[in-house]
């Protein structure tokens, strides 16, 4: 193929990592277990509204003499379109974090530094629910094993959680100032 010729097919630029687990250690250090935390703290988000709205189905229906106990047919697919559209618009947003993310100092990148977008923020924790489920929670297990930290749902969908740039900056060993060059 000449140099002339326009290219045909799919051009994949292949980016490298860009936190080092090595040269950064402190975008990973702790990670684990505040992830755990912020996950505690993001379900409780989640559940508040999920239960108002089962004691208000609980009341409507008493009220319509049992006619309105039909709504808890809604209750699940409720429940599960407000976590895709929390997720979507936590993770997507300025911040890549969930409240929880952010209240632990942690946000989800892409693998290669790029924050994270919508679609794959509501993608994200149904690959983890499926995973989870399919595999048992010794999908969990897989951030002991390697050095970003990563569980198998962050392998799937191409993302890294990582201590925010505060965080970090906090984390980073601060090196001493230069001696004095002697005169």
């Amino acid at each position: 193929m000449s140099s002339d010729e326009p290219r045909r097919g799919l051009s994949v630029d292949l980016k490298p990592h860009a936190y080092d687990p090595l040269g950064q250690p402190e975008f990973f250090e702790s990670v684990v277990s505040r992830r755990v935390i912020a996950f505690i703290v993001d379900f409780i988000i989640l559940a508040i509204p999920v239960v108002f709205l089962a004691m208000f189905i609980f009341v409507a229906g008493v009220i319509t003499l049992g006619l309105g106990f039909f709504l808890y047919l809604l209750l699940w697919p409720a429940a599960v379109i407000w976590a895709l559209v929390y997720y979507g618009t936590t993770l997507g947003g300025p911040h890549s974090a969930t409240v929880g993310m952010r209240v632990m100092d942690l946000e989800m990148r892409l693998w290669y530094g790029a924050p994270m977008y919508g679609l794959l923020g509501a993608v994200h924790p149904v690959v983890f629910w499926i995973s989870v489920s399919v595999l048992t929670p010794l999908v969990l297990l897989a951030p002991f094993f390697n050095h970003r930290r990563r569980c198998l749902h962050d392998f799937l969908c191409g993302t890294v959680v990582v201590n925010n740039e505060d965080r970090a900056e906090a984390l980073r060993p601060r090196r001493p100032p230069p001696a004095p060059s002697p005169v």
